[in-house]
């Protein structure tokens, strides 16, 4: 499976991104999905992750309040929607494809990761 991140991007604290990501390939919809980031000068952290029927979700406690994740396995398609960002959310941000159907937060528990795609908040 290919995965494909994109909606990063420069916005002020406060405002909203929202990420995609597409999958190619027939595990996804079988698949829990997950968001990552990675901070310069940091290690990968675990952001937000669903199950393989949008049923349940996880998230980081600094976000929890603040980022949904969301899915349409008609479209291959795993969302985040981030709102009241703040420049502590900057980093690179990663969608995975986990190796199980539920709503994993363990980067080991993922097999297939995008590319990247950049968020940077300026306060």
């Amino acid at each position: 499976v290919q995965l494909q991140a994109s909606g990063g991007g420069l916005v002020q604290a406060g405002g909203s991104l929202s990420l995609s990501c597409a999958a190619s390939g027939r595990t996804f919809s079988n698949s829990g999905m997950g968001w990552f980031r990675q901070a310069p000068g940091k290690e990968r952290e675990f952001v937000a992750s669903i199950s393989w029927n949008g049923v349940s979700t996880n998230y980081k406690n600094s976000v929890k309040d603040r980022f949904t994740i969301s899915r349409d396995n008609a479209k291959n398609t795993v969302w985040l929607r981030m709102n009241s960002l703040q420049p502590e959310d900057t980093a690179i941000y990663y969608c995975a494809l986990s190796g199980y159907s539920t709503a994993r937060f363990y980067s080991t528990d993922f097999s297939s990761w995008g590319q990247g795609t950049l968020v940077t908040v300026s306060s």
